[in-house]
C-alpha cells in the first residue's frame, strides 16, 4: 500500500480503535478494508499462537518430557478444534452475508444460534477428553513420565477447551460482522493474563504453589476463560457492527439448520487437517521423547507464523461474504487475490528467515541437544514451502467466506489424508528418513494443496453459493 508513514500510522492507528459501527466494507477503498480488516486479525492470530509459545517456553525449563506432554495435549485437542473451527466457519459466512444485505438483527439472531450450537457440541467432548485424559495419552505414545506427571495438564486443559470453542466461535462472529479490532482486544486480554500466570503458577513465584507443568494448562484456561466473558459484554453493549439483545435470543431450527449444514462440513474439514496432526505427532513419537519435544518446538513456530497468515484469510472471507451479501461478487475476487499476494510478500520473508536462524531460534526453547537438532530440520524442512502456503491459506478462508464449505473440505481430504499421511509414514519409516520424513511430507502436501485451491478459485463457482 502506497501511504506515507504518517498516512499508515494514521491507518494502523484506525485499525486498532476499530472501524466505526457505521462503516460499509462493501463500498469505497478495497485496500483500505482490507487494512482495516487485516491488521487487528494478524494481530489475533499473533495473540492465538502466542497461548501455544508461551506454555511451551516455560515448561521447557522442566525438560524434554514436559514439552513432550504439552505436544501430545496440543495433538489430542484435534476434536475440540474442529468443532470450534468448523462453528466458526459457518458463524462468519452467515454473519458476513446478513451484514452485507444491511441486516443487523438477524445477524444477530445468527450469532446466538452458533454460540448456543457451540455449546451444545463443545461440553460433552470436553468432559470425555478430561475423564479419558491417561489413556488418550498412552495411546499417543507417552512416555512413563507423561502419563504420571503431565496427565493433570490434560485433564486441565481439556476442561478449558470449552472456552477455546467459544473465544474461536464469538471472534468469528465479530470478524464476520466486521468487528475484527474486538475479536483482536479479546485475544490481547486473555494472552495477558495468560502470560503473567503462567510462570508464576509452573515455578510457584510468590504466594503461588509451584505446580509444574500443571500450572501452564490451569494458566491457559484462566486466560481464555476470562476473554470468554469479555467476548460476552461486548455482544451485549454492542461495541461494534453487532449488537444481541435479549429478543434475539430464541432459537430459530430454520438458521440453525443452515448453519448445521455449513458448520458440518467446516467441522469435517477443520478434522481432516487438525487429526493429520495428530497422525504425523504418533509417527513421530516412535522415535522418542527428543524427536517429539523437537516436533513440538518447530511446530508452534511454524503456526506462530501461519497464524497471521489467517488474518489476511480471514480479511478475505469478511470480504468475500459480506460482498456476496452486497451482490457484489467481483470486489470479493479482487480482495481475495490482494491479501493472497500481501499473504505471499509476508509468509516468504519469514520463511526465509526460519532458514537461515533456525539453530538460534530453537536454542531459545531447548538446550537438549538431540531436541534441538530435530526441531532445527523440521522448522527449516516445514518453512521451505511458505511462499506456497501463503496462496493456499487465504484461497481456502475465502471459499468459507463464500459459504462454499465443501470445495476445501474435498481439497483437505485429498491433500492431507490421501497424500501427506501415507507420505509421511514412507517416507519416515521404509525409506529410513525418520522424523525428517514426516516433515518433509508436510511441506509436499501444503504446496499441493495451494495448487489445487488456484484452480478451484478461478472456476468461480463460489460465487453462486447461497447461505
Amino acid at each position: 500500500m502506497s501511504e506515507t508513514p504518517q498516512g499508515l500510522w494514521a491507518s494502523v492507528k484506525e485499525a486498532l480503535k476499530g472501524s466505526d459501527h457505521d462503516y460499509d466494507y462493501t463500498e469505497g477503498s478495497l485496500r483500505r478494508a482490507i487494512f482495516l480488516l487485516a491488521v487487528p486479525m494478524v494481530l489475533e492470530t499473533v495473540m492465538e499462537s502466542i497461548f501455544a509459545v508461551v506454555d511451551v517456553f516455560v515448561v521447557g525449563r522442566l525438560g524434554a518430557d514436559a514439552i513432550a506432554t504439552v505436544g501430545l495435549t496440543e495433538a489430542l485437542f484435534t476434536i475440540i478444534y474442529a468443532v470450534a473451527m468448523g462453528l466458526s466457519i459457518g458463524a462468519t459466512a452467515m454473519v458476513a452475508r446478513r451484514i452485507g444485505e444491511k441486516d443487523p438483527d438477524q445477524a444477530a439472531r445468527t450469532a446466538v444460534q452458533a454460540i448456543g450450537l457451540g455449546i451444545f457440541l463443545g461440553v460433552p467432548v470436553s468432559l470425555a477428553g478430561s475423564y479419558f485424559s491417561r489413556d488418550l495419552l498412552a495411546l499417543m505414545g507417552g512416555s512413563p513420565w507423561v502419563l504420571e506427571h503431565g496427565v493433570r495438564y490434560t485433564q486441565v486443559a481439556m476442561v478449558g477447551m470449552m472456552s477455546v470453542v467459544l473465544l474461536f466461535l464469538i471472534n468469528a462472529i465479530f470478524r464476520g460482522a466486521g468487528d475484527a479490532a474486538i475479536a483482536m482486544r479479546v485475544l490481547w486480554l486473555a494472552n495477558i493474563i495468560n502470560i503473567l500466570l503462567a510462570p508464576t503458577l509452573v515455578f510457584g513465584w510468590g504466594p503461588f504453589p509451584e505446580m509444574g507443568v500443571f500450572g501452564a494448562g490451569l494458566a491457559t484456561t484462566l486466560g481464555r476463560s476470562t476473554g470468554v466473558l469479555y467476548q460476552f459484554v461486548c455482544l451485549a453493549r454492542g461495541r461494534g457492527h453487532l449488537r444481541v439483545r435479549w429478543e434475539h435470543v430464541r432459537l430459530e431450527p430454520q438458521t440453525m439448520l443452515t448453519m448445521l449444514r455449513l458448520s458440518g462440513l467446516g467441522m469435517l474439514q477443520a478434522f481432516i487437517g487438525t487429526s493429520s496432526w495428530v497422525v504425523l505427532a504418533r509417527i513421530v513419537s516412535s522415535f522418542g521423547s527428543a524427536a517429539v519435544a523437537g516436533y513440538t518446538i518447530a511446530m508452534r513456530l511454524v503456526m506462530f507464523a501461519l497464524l497471521p497468515s489467517w488474518g489476511l484469510g480471514n480479511a478475505a472471507a469478511t470480504l468475500v461474504g459480506q460482498s456476496l451479501g452486497a451482490k457484489k461478487p467481483e470486489r470479493g475476487e479482487q480482495a481475495v487475490w490482494t491479501a493472497a499476494r500481501y499473504n505471499a510478500v509476508f509468509l516468504g520473508s519469514i520463511g526465509v528467515l526460519f532458514i537461515l536462524l533456525a539453530e538460534p531460534i530453537v536454542g531459545s526453547f531447548t538446550q537438549d541437544g538431540p531436541a534441538a537438532a530435530y526441531g532445527v530440520s523440521s522448522l527449516r524442512i516445514v518453512s521451505s514451502g511458505f511462499l506456497f502456503y501463503a496462496f493456499g491459506m487465504v484461497l481456502e478462508q475465502a471459499f468459507n467466506g463464500a459459504g462454499d464449505t465443501t470445495t476445501p473440505t474435498l481439497i483437505n481430504l485429498g491433500c492431507f489424508w490421501v497424500m501427506e499421511l501415507p507420505m509421511a509414514w514412507v517416507l519416515a519409516n521404509p525409506l529410513q528418513l525418520g522424523p525428517n520424513g514426516a516433515f518433509l511430507a508436510i511441506t509436499l502436501s501444503y504446496g499441493l494443496l495451494a495448487m489445487v485451491s488456484v484452480w478451484f478459485f478461478r472456476r468461480g463457482r463460489w460465487k453462486l453459493r447461497e447461505v
